[in-house]
């Protein structure tokens, strides 16, 4: 008997496919579309086509506060063990610090070998004010939200994770008397995952929108002056996510690779086309649960902390075009200046906001620390788009790869569900 999913009609063929071959198929298509547009002239078009891009951008900014406090609240009241929260939280850290190290000796190792540098000229650069790091201390009383509600209004990542720990660590402690609020937060979050389903299958529309827009815009003219540092990055981020997090699931987790990619095919794909590792989370939180078998409990917890602090992808960026920086200009860096790129990559990367271009901004606190001239910012914004695609799609990668890492170490992970692959099934969320 025929599925009750399969679809009838002249899109019979579309609706009929699976959530991820929608989203590749709209992502070709808009590459075509947008390269179209360009090489007719029609620019114009392509920022038309944009706005629906935008539109579903907006659905998905939309459901970051709701979803993190609410998930996060649930995954601290369903841990009434708090010694394993807090083994949680440490091997999270533990993970996100440790990757984003090996991200930023491989960017620099990269930019040594492909030279993007070289050939350069930087001279009709525009300058940029340099912009000093904040001391340490003063980002850890940034934390704490003076005013949790206005800290939501702002999008305060951090501020809200710290006061939904807090919120759920106290319900925990009150014990039955907060049974009501417990279930409130139980059913709302509920909710919340339905009204993400709704969002996360217009997906396939989106990415077809922004694609357009990324090609329609900026074409080849731009890439090709610059193709060498776009490749370095991308070269990068692909042997990261296949050595450091492939080894780390199949050496470490004792889990298959491959299926491991397959089921975040989803995330990687809406980050690549979104550069918004905090907007892909409502896609990231599903993948890893459905398609691979992570228990709520963690996943809740570990993939909104990695969407504030792990940013692999943002720090192999930062040493990838701190060295295409310094050839343009002739300066030669030494030991110590690759330390300390490795060392202040590694801590601005944990502050970058998961927000489209904000690792630029983060890359002048870099330069700054090695004496490195911010003129050269002011080129490599020019296609921080492009390279703002590969290290957001690597920062989802890391965050999902943390999480069944850390729940196969708790036991929390289906085994039958990650070893089952989701592309042979058929489930609500995959219909547009």
């Amino acid at each position: 008997m025929a599925s009750a999913q399969q679809k009838s009609g002249f899109l019979a063929p579309w609706r009929n496919l699976l959530l991820w071959q929608q989203i590749v198929i709209a992502l070709v298509l808009g590459v075509i579309t947008g390269a179209i547009l360009n090489v007719t002239g029609n620019e114009s078009a392509a920022v038309s086509i944009k706005y629906i891009g935008t539109i579903f951008l907006s659905l998905i900014k939309m459901l970051i506060v709701p979803l993190i406090f609410v998930s996060l609240v649930c995954g601290m009241t369903s841990v009434s063990d708090m010694a394993r929260m807090g083994r949680i939280g440490f091997k999270a850290v533990l993970f996100y610090l440790g990757t984003t190290a090996f991200a930023i000796t491989i960017g620099l190792i990269l930019g040594t070998l492909f030279q993007p540098g070289a050939g350069i000229d930087l001279g009709t650069a525009s300058a940029m004010e340099a912009k000093s790091a904040p001391p340490f201390i003063q980002q850890l009383i940034a934390i704490v939200p003076k005013n949790p509600i206005a800290a939501a209004a702002d999008g305060n990542v951090l501020q809200i994770i710290f006061f939904a720990i807090m919120f759920g660590l106290s319900i925990n402690l009150v014990g039955d008397a907060a049974k009501p609020v417990r279930d409130f937060f139980e059913s709302l979050n509920s909710v919340i995952l339905k009204l993400t389903e709704i969002v996360i299958s217009f997906a396939p529309y989106g990415v077809f929108a922004l694609m357009a827009w990324v090609a329609g815009t900026y074409g080849l003219d731009l890439l090709l002056p610059l193709g060498t540092i776009i490749v370095a990055l991308y070269l990068g981020c692909i042997l990261h996510a296949i050595f450091v997090y492939g080894t780390l699931v199949s050496v470490v987790g004792r889990l298959n690779p491959v299926r491991f990619f397959q089921g975040i095919i989803e995330p990687q794909i809406v980050a690549f086309t979104s550069t918004s590792s905090s907007g892909t989370l409502p896609v990231t939180m599903t993948a890893v649960q459905k398609n691979l078998g992570v228990n709520r409990s963690v996943a809740s917890f570990t993939l909104p902390l990695g969407a504030t602090i792990n940013m692999d992808g943002t720090a192999m960026y930062q040493g990838v075009a701190a060295l295409f920086v310094a050839q343009a200009f002739g300066v030669d860096l030494g030991v110590s200046e690759y330390i300390t790129i490795i060392l202040t990559a590694t801590l601005a990367s944990i502050g970058t906001a998961g927000v489209p271009g904000a690792g630029l901004v983060m890359l002048s606190l870099v330069l700054t620390s090695v004496g490195l001239p911010l003129e050269g910012v002011a080129i490599i914004a020019g296609i921080d788009r492009i390279l703002d695609m590969a290290r957001t799609s690597l920062n989802v990668t890391g965050d999902a790869a943390c999480t069944v890492l850390i729940a196969k170490s708790e036991d929390q992970l289906d085994l039958e569900a990650y070893n089952t692959p989701h592309v042979l099934e058929t489930p609500e969320i995959t219909r547009a």
